[in-house]
């Protein structure tokens, strides 16, 4: 287990920013997620932490040791790719065996070792396949435990399930996580997916063309966004234009749209007048007596919802999900209550 300490690192390519002053301090055993769209940076990110790229600036610290000048073999980090790197000339066994064997350990701890992690990813009976006679998942978790099974500080997860379908790759994350905690072991994470940032992580790190723009829980981050950016990149998200009328509480307030008045969280120190932007996640609002008023304008039956369209005065559109058995009209007027826990108040850009 390792706390890791990255202060104010830098890289570019050919004059062209990749990360720009990245900070980010990842605790003692916890899992945190690198969570953005291609090239905002992420991917550069670790692969400097594992010492793949060196950056122009910026420190690397493991448990207050500066690793900078070490080369990717002497950081201690177990790395996962999103393309598994396996050999394919060696069995399922002596792939993961390979960096306890490049360490020279005993042969008979290597043989307890291997069985062990390969007995915590289900994959002891395929021991002694080659990788070209496994499944995609099943490749992955040679990889998972051939990163586990040296021990090391840190583990280092590049986009490692991009390559599954959908059942796999949701099956693979609770692998992922429970092999983590078993292990104790300090994670660092990449990928777009907010799914699986939001399912894995003790904190995530969305980033925004080569910089952090918020790090935070889970829950913080998809209630709880600094900006418009980070609501979409977590999840579905509508806005209503707002003006606070005024606060009624620590971080609530109570707003008017075109819709009608509704009650919302939002950021200390707003005032009567403040316009602001309202952020309404579908699951957030259900039919009413009282709220926004609003005309249906579309819906399709996914199974377990009814996802839904409405329009609030004349320019403005938000969806929510309906129960499957909700008989509602194309055309017919609706009112919405906003779980005030979950509406959010963010900076209306076009106003400022």
């Amino acid at each position: 287990m390792a706390q890791i300490e990255i202060t104010g690192l830098r890289k570019a390519y050919n004059g062209a920013v990749a990360i720009d002053g990245v900070d980010l301090n990842v605790a003692t055993g916890s899992f945190v997620t690198l969570l953005g769209p291609s090239g905002c940076g992420k991917t550069t990110t670790l692969r400097c932490l594992a010492g793949f790229i060196t950056p122009e600036a910026g420190r690397i610290r493991v448990d207050g040791r500066d690793i900078m000048g070490l080369g990717p073999e002497a950081r201690d980090f177990g790395v996962v790719f999103q393309n598994y790197a396996l050999f394919p000339h060696l069995s399922v066994f002596d792939n993961v065996a390979y960096g306890l064997q490049a360490r020279k350990v005993a042969k008979a701890e290597i043989r307890t070792r291997v069985d062990e992690v390969l007995g915590l990813v289900q994959l002891g009976h395929l021991k002694d396949r080659l990788p070209r006679a496994l499944s995609g998942g099943q490749q992955q978790r040679v990889a998972l435990a051939r990163a586990l099974v040296i021990r090391p500080q840190a583990l280092l997860l590049d986009e490692p399930l991009a390559n599954l379908d959908a059942k796999l790759r949701f099956e693979m994350r609770w692998l992922i996580r429970e092999l983590q905690r078993k292990a104790g072991i300090t994670a660092l994470y990449v990928t777009h997916d907010q799914a699986e940032a939001m399912a894995l992580s003790d904190q995530v790190a969305v980033m925004k063309q080569g910089r952090i723009a918020q790090l935070g829980s889970p829950r913080d981050i998809y209630q709880r966004p600094r900006e418009r950016y980070v609501a979409e990149f977590t999840g579905e998200a509508s806005y209503l234009r707002a003006t606070v009328m005024a606060p009624v509480g620590p971080g609530r307030y109570r707003v008017t749209t075109a819709g009608g008045e509704v009650e919302c969280g939002g950021p200390d120190g707003l005032t009567t007048g403040d316009r602001r932007l309202l952020l309404l996640r579908p699951e957030s609002l259900q039919p009413s007596t009282a709220g926004i008023k609003a005309t249906l304008q579309g819906r399709f039956f996914v199974g377990a919802a009814q996802h839904c369209e409405v329009r609030v005065g004349t320019d403005e559109v938000v969806k929510l999900y309906l129960p499957p058995q909700a008989e509602l009209a194309e055309g017919a007027a609706i009112t919405l209550a906003a779980d005030a826990e979950a509406a959010w108040l963010l900076p209306d850009e076009a106003a400022s």
